[in-house]
């Protein structure tokens, strides 16, 4: 049983978890990209499954050190948008706010992937956190702080309800959104400390969970989010959709009902980004709106997230799903055409 994080490719490899004789291509991996298992993912690997989708998700390949023509270090755009350190304000009402760089496990296909490995970035000092709630509290027009990184549930309770006050202060916000893996990766994190940290008299406070397979979603990781929702915390889910991972019907059905069932509605399935050394994650476009018309009609609406493309050079986030109207034509879920208006 792994019972701490498993942090360089030679643990991984006396974990079972990686094949010593693929050292040499690892370290060279995690002397670019940080790798971090929790045991709470480890435990769900299985070593004789070469093709296990938890395992994909979090132990690097030699795969990665393959760049494509296409890819960027910041492929959604982030430092085009970027007035202050830790502050991203790409859409007029809401602004992520990046505390640190840092999370529980690091995703091999991670957009910031640059921003949060051994040469990242580091966490804001106490000066830039005042110069990053200075431009929030300077901008009315921001009505929604949206609290990523890295990864903010790995702050302390006590930073955490440091932070919440800070944010707390700023009249003109009304929702603050944390972005987060960690009930899912880690969820002995979400005490009751944490829980009470992240509560604000003054705002509306969600946590978006991001999970990619329905095998995160552990009795452990249900009874974390149940924490956050019993206290009034509603949850939305954030998934992308990965090659090997989840790119069929039946893995992505049993994922997003798995979140309603926890009380986390879906929210976006994103197509994976253009990050370094993540093409062998990608798929196309099309196979991805096939995927989601696939799902049309079989799963309730409650389980329905929106496929969304961020596209690259920070010009925002898009919905990509399929069409169902076309030359006076309306498709059903079965894939039968009716005119629309109907005829008389």
């Amino acid at each position: 049983m792994t019972v701490q994080t498993l942090r360089t490719p030679r643990a991984l490899a006396d974990a079972g978890l990686a094949d010593p004789a693929d050292l040499p291509a690892l370290d060279r991996v995690a002397a670019r990209y940080a790798v971090a298992i929790t045991p709470a993912m480890a435990e769900l690997v299985d070593p004789a499954d070469p093709a296990d989708p938890i395992a994909r998700q979090f132990a690097p390949t030699s795969a990665e050190l393959v760049n494509a023509p296409e890819e960027s270090a910041d492929p959604i755009g982030d430092e085009v948008h970027s007035p202050v350190a830790g502050i991203v304000h790409r859409y007029p009402d809401r602004v992520l706010l990046k505390p640190n760089h840092a999370c529980a496990v690091y995703c091999r296909f991670c957009f910031r992937r640059e921003m949060v490995g051994p040469e990242g970035l580091r966490p804001l000092s106490p000066a830039q956190l005042d110069a990053a709630i200075a431009y929030i509290a300077a901008h009315p027009e921001v009505w929604e702080v949206i609290v990523t990184g890295g990864d903010p549930f790995i702050l302390s309770p006590r930073r955490i309800r440091g932070l919440m006050a800070r944010i707390e202060a700023v009249e003109h916000v009304r929702i603050v959104r944390f972005h987060t893996r960690v009930p899912a990766v880690d969820p002995a994190r979400i005490t009751p400390a944490l829980v009470a940290a992240l509560k604000a008299s003054s705002k509306t406070v969600y946590v978006a969970l991001h999970a990619d397979h329905p095998r995160e979603l552990t009795p452990a990781a249900r009874g974390a989010c149940g924490r956050l929702v019993d206290a009034g915390l509603p949850m939305l889910g954030q998934t992308v959709l990965l090659r090997g991972v989840n790119d069929d019907p039946a893995t992505l059905e049993a994922l997003f009902r798995g979140m309603v069932e926890a009380r986390v509605k879906p929210y976006y399935l994103h197509h994976a980004d253009l990050a370094p050394g993540t093409g062998h994650f990608r798929g196309s476009i099309r196979d991805g709106q096939r995927l989601m018309k696939a799902l049309r009609g079989r799963l309730s609406g409650l389980c329905q997230p929106t496929y969304v493309l961020d596209i690259p050079g920070g010009h925002g986030k898009v919905p990509i799903g399929p069409g169902y109207l076309g030359g006076g034509e309306v498709e059903d879920p079965s894939g039968a055409r009716h005119p629309y208006p109907p005829h008389a």
